[in-house]
């Protein structure tokens, strides 16, 4: 082969090199390239649903399930906690969340005791008539009236007296030759109270009296009056109860939950409802040792003066009595009841963290010690420093619920909604509570709705009736109803919304009724069921009317609603301790809604 042969050869290959090389240098970019770019093209928007997440789409439209309109869902920020709840400034101030720095202070424990002045049991006397025979004229003839000791009561006429008095003349004819038959004679009507002027009088004058006077023994004021005019009498048979009410007792009821902090000695300062501004102080004296078997609350005596008559027996009372706990001086980390949410057996709040652009809240599980009324002190699971939540709690948790994150109801968590989903819940659930507005739904919707509300009674009636089983019962069968309701009947995306926020607050607040019998924890949570139940009828509205009822003593006097179908207030918050506070504020009429 020629040197001009090999040399055309050398450069073919060099050509055919450099040419492989500008292809696998510049072609293998553009391939490249455009894997990056169908990759991101892969990348383009993915739509879910806030309700039901397990939906993915490649483009907008209206959930399959529930047929709510089709969001863009959010890229997954990275969290340094993934059980972390993240929430906007915005949907903070929405649902009105305010936190708290804890931290150490003196345990000072404040029960609310609730009572009513009672007459004092050492000052009732019964009157009773010391003569048999028919009553003739009575001198009293109303309760409530005054006596005073030695006042006529009654007049009775009596046979037997009749038949001694003539014993008495006939024996002091004789007195002289048997004087033990006269002192006999006058022995016997002394026996029956007859005094020895009236006896004197009988003597001298030589006539029967026809009719004898009663006299009250005790000076006091009428309770009762156990006789009619005509009527027949023994001796020792009651004819008034007198009672002395120049001092009185009022006895507070004391849960069985609360004795451990109620002495003999502790001081009480009280306020009358019917006395307002004036507040009364006393001591304990004495408490009941027995515990009622059906109310579980034993009594707690305070001894008062009422020399100006302004206490009245049966007036209602409302007291409080503090108690220092600290021992050696020491502080206790303490928290408001507001901040803790209850699942059963455990406790758990929700602390604050700050990340460098966003604000996320945790679940931490607590050991509650003491109750201190409005608050309750710490043992375990916080620390001093942190911050938690203290007011919007609830919206904190139906937020983390929807998120997927650990909740009161779940505290394990599970599978991650959209941060779209929790933002709405924060958006709607507190700015609902102003809303005017209605919303058109369909009757079938507003029917599943009066469903709800029919249960809700029956949990009402039980807390009405004191009965914590009845009342967990309720809870379970309202879960249940609630559960039946259909939100794919919810056409309009702000009215499903609504819902489900409604929906996941009411759901949580019954759950926990549904755990306990404790009728004070039942109607905690009753007073936020019942505001989220008044939302939703206002909203969406049912076929009957209803009425809004208000007791501003419930809720630590700061006052609680609850619903009704009638008119008349049987209180869910007192029971039979003041079944008849509060009044009607609302008539929710159906017909006024649309």
């Amino acid at each position: 082969m020629t040197t001009k042969i090999k040399n055309t050869l050398k450069i073919v290959g060099l050509l055919f090199i450099g040419i492989l090389l500008g292809w696998i240098l510049f072609g293998g970019n553009d391939a490249a390239n455009n894997t990056h770019n169908h990759t991101v093209e892969q990348e383009a928007t993915i739509w879910t649903c806030s309700m039901h997440p397990q939906i993915r789409k490649d483009e907008a439209g209206q959930c399959p399930l529930c047929g709510m309109d089709l969001i863009p869902m959010a890229k997954n920020d990275v969290e340094t906690d993934p059980n972390a709840l993240q929430m906007s400034e915005n949907a903070l101030k929405l649902a009105n969340v305010q936190t708290m720095i804890v931290g150490t202070k003196e345990a000072n424990k404040e029960l609310r005791l609730n009572g009513k002045v009672q007459v004092d049991e050492r000052k009732v006397y019964t009157q009773s008539s010391h003569i048999p025979g028919r009553i003739e004229n009575l001198s009293i003839n109303f309760t409530g009236e005054s006596v005073y000791k030695g006042q006529t009561l009654a007049y009775i006429y009596s046979p037997d007296l009749v038949t001694a008095q003539e014993e008495l003349l006939q024996s002091y004819a004789i007195k002289n030759s048997q004087p033990e038959l006269f002192d006999a004679a006058k022995q016997k009507l002394k026996n029956w109270k007859i005094s020895e002027k009236t006896i004197n009088t009988i003597i001298s004058t030589g006539k029967i009296i026809q009719q004898f006077p009663i006299t009250a023994d005790v000076s006091g004021i009428i309770t009762a009056k156990k006789v009619e005019l005509g009527d027949y009498v023994n001796r020792g048979m009651p004819i008034y109860e007198i009672a002395d009410l120049s001092s009185l007792w009022v006895l507070f009821d004391v849960y069985e939950s609360d004795m451990a902090w109620v002495k003999v000695g502790d001081k009480v300062s009280y306020t009358v409802q019917s006395i307002p501004g004036k507040t009364f102080e006393g001591t304990i004296s004495f408490i009941d040792p027995i515990i009622n078997a059906q109310t579980r609350v034993a009594t707690a005596r305070v001894e008062v003066k009422n020399d100006k008559n302004n206490l009245k027996p049966e007036m209602f009372v409302t007291g409080i009595l503090k108690n220092n706990l600290n021992t050696n001086n020491s502080k206790e980390l303490i928290i408001p009841k507001s901040a803790i949410l209850w699942t059963g057996e455990r406790s758990v709040i929700y602390v604050k963290n700050k990340a460098e652009n966003a604000i996320n809240f945790t679940l931490r599980e607590v050991t509650l010690g003491a109750s201190l009324g409005n608050a309750y002190i710490i043992k375990s699971g916080l620390e001093t420093g942190e911050e938690i939540v203290v007011n919007g709690t609830f919206t904190v948790d139906a937020a983390s619920q929807l998120a997927g994150k650990p909740s009161m109801m779940n505290l394990e968590g599970s599978k991650s909604v959209t941060e779209h989903s929790t933002a709405a819940i924060n958006n709607s659930t507190d700015s609902q509570t102003n809303m005017e507005t209605t919303m058109v739904v369909s009757k079938q919707f507003q029917q599943q709705l009066n469903n709800v509300f029919e249960i809700y009674l029956n949990l009402k009636d039980a807390l009405v009736a004191d009965n914590g089983n009845k009342a967990k019962m309720a809870a379970q069968n309202l879960l249940k109803q609630l559960s039946k309701v259909d939100m794919e009947l919810l056409t309009n995306n702000e009215a499903h919304t609504q819902w489900m926020a409604i929906h996941t607050k009411i759901k949580t607040l019954t759950t926990n009724i549904s755990k306990t019998s404790d009728i004070e924890i039942q109607r905690d949570y009753f007073k936020d069921i019942s505001t989220q139940l008044i939302k939703a009828i206002k909203l969406f509205g049912i076929n009957e009317t209803v009425y809004e009822q208000f007791c501003p003593m419930a809720n630590d006097d700061h006052g609680a609603y609850w619903l009704s179908t009638s008119a008349a207030i049987n209180n869910p918050y007192f029971g039979s301790k003041m079944l008849k506070c509060g009044s009607t504020t609302t008539i929710i009429n159906n017909n006024t809604l649309k």
